[in-house]
């Protein structure tokens, strides 16, 4: 017995709390434009998208398959509070990924938007319009491929030790990846 089961269940408390701050941040992003010319452009087919990424997370199974530790039931609370951080861990990091995408694609309709200055597309602006296009998507693009695994994981583990919580038994950035792969 190590005696850091109460470290682990704050470590896991703390991080499904990140991750239900994230889901609520997910769930009230728009998905339908005020103007319904809008529906299909890039910045509203990916704030759709990431809301069915962000449900898809919320939804997906946990995995509560836990080996059977040696050692008593203090190595067996271990092992389960273990595979629950991995669950909480990844969901985080998948929903950190999804709200800089959301974030992403609310900055390409807004820029859209202020290029439009209140009005609709019309023949006058349609080749201003079709231009301010172009450069958002490779902007937006850009924006991501930005949007990395390796800095998420970077990042989040930052601010973890930024805000002094304990860390000591954070998965790695491979667990997180194998786990996110087996419920895609």
């Amino acid at each position: 017995m190590d005696g850091l089961n109460a470290y682990r269940t704050a470590r896991v408390a703390e991080v499904l709390s990140d991750f239900r701050t994230l889901q609520y941040y997910i769930a009230a992003a728009p998905t339908d434009p005020d103007n319904m010319d809008d529906y299909y452009t890039e910045g509203w087919a990916a704030l759709r998208q990431c809301a069915l990424d962000g449900q898809h997370i919320l939804n997906c199974g946990a995995d509560t398959s836990v080996p059977e530790a040696r050692g008593g039931p203090d190595e067996q609370a271990k092992a389960e509070l273990q595979q629950v951080l991995l669950d909480a861990y990844a969901r985080r990091h998948e929903g950190q990924k999804i709200y800089l995408r959301q974030a992403a694609a609310q900055r390409w309709i807004e820029w859209r938007d202020s290029v439009l200055q209140g009005t609709r597309p019309s023949s006058r602006t349609q080749s201003h319009l079709r231009a301010c296009d172009q450069q958002l998507r490779a902007r937006f693009r850009q924006e991501l491929q930005a949007i990395t695994d390796e800095g998420i994981y970077g990042e989040l583990q930052a601010q973890d030790v930024q805000m002094g919580r304990w860390t000591a038994e954070d998965p790695s950035l491979r667990s997180v990846q194998r786990w996110l792969r087996t419920r895609r």
